[in-house]
């Protein structure tokens, strides 16, 4: 992995319509009146996992990115020039094709700062550590539930990825599981060998639910403690969702195609501290099928 150090280095600064951009290896950042958003180049998670098997080429305006898969089938990953994810899907040796997420529909490409959906804050009226779960203290049968149960309020339409990523109250609606057992050092998203292997459980939970249902959509979300700047922890809590979800397919064969990520930065501190925390240095793993494909019809793979 790239040293973060070189990460700040190779960063650069630009405005653009009024508002203030930087640019870093595999990554945007915005600036606007509330803070600041990230948008990562999703094909470079694939690109690390696969770097010789991973292909791509450009059709249009849109560039198509191609996995192979032993038996013929294919993870296809369709991104604009910036790497923003249009769509993915699975395509079957028949020609048969599955979507997995479709951040198209809505229409083409917007500004990050245009995705904000602002919703009321969910009722929650489910036990705390039933809505998020501690991962340290469940077991599988808890985390199993809490990444599978519908949403803890009625959703009333489908949304797109980029709305569920920039849209607390939106994501509010599912359950969570955060991950307390990986904690970070400091400026570091590597995922240390034996953190790695606490991620069993979750990973056995992920795999279950895939199986049951091809199509699902987890998202994992990292986190920064208060310390530095919010530009290095945005970049950095965005680089540790990364890093957790290749661990979950390297080592425990999550397919890739079914986890997405996105840093949040500092924004949702878990221990109210400005000082060093470790537990504030951490992921969270939340299913978002039901805000993706609500209403939408779920095809099934040949068999």
């Amino acid at each position: 992995m790239r040293d973060y150090d070189q990460v700040r280095r190779d960063r650069r600064e630009f405005s653009e319509g009024g508002r203030t951009y930087y640019r870093e290896p595999g990554r945007i950042i915005v600036r606007d009146r509330d803070g600041y958003l990230i948008r990562h180049d999703e094909n470079e998670r694939f690109r690390d996992l696969d770097p010789r098997g991973f292909r791509s080429e450009r059709r249009g305006a849109d560039y198509y990115s191609f996995i192979d898969r032993p038996g013929g089938e294919q993870i296809v990953t369709v991104t604009d020039d910036d790497g923003r994810l249009l769509r993915r899907y699975r395509r079957f040796r028949d020609g048969r094709e599955v979507v997995i997420i479709d951040n198209g529909y809505a229409g083409p490409p917007r500004p990050i700062y245009e995705d904000v959906v602002v919703l009321p804050p969910p009722d929650i009226r489910i036990p705390r550590d039933r809505y998020v779960v501690e991962y340290e203290q469940a077991d599988e049968g808890a985390v199993y539930e809490a990444l599978t149960a519908p949403p803890v309020v009625a959703v009333d339409r489908r949304y797109t990825l980029d709305q569920v990523r920039y849209s607390p109250d939106l994501r509010a609606r599912m359950r969570s599981v955060d991950i307390d057992t990986i904690n970070f050092d400091t400026a570091s998203y590597t995922v240390t060998p034996d953190q790695a292997a606490r991620l069993s459980v979750i990973a056995a939970a992920i795999n279950r639910a895939i199986r049951a249902n091809p199509q699902e959509v987890f998202l994992i979300e990292g986190y920064t403690d208060a310390v530095g700047s919010d530009i290095d922890n945005l970049s950095l809590s965005d680089r540790r969702a990364q890093s957790v979800a290749t661990v979950l397919t390297q080592q425990f064969q999550v397919p890739p195609e079914n986890l997405t990520t996105q840093g949040y930065g500092e924004q949702y501190l878990k221990v109210n501290t400005q000082s060093a925390s470790r537990e504030n240095r951490r992921v969270t793993v939340r299913r978002i099928t039901p805000l993706l494909q609500q209403g939408t019809a779920q095809a099934q793979p040949p068999r």
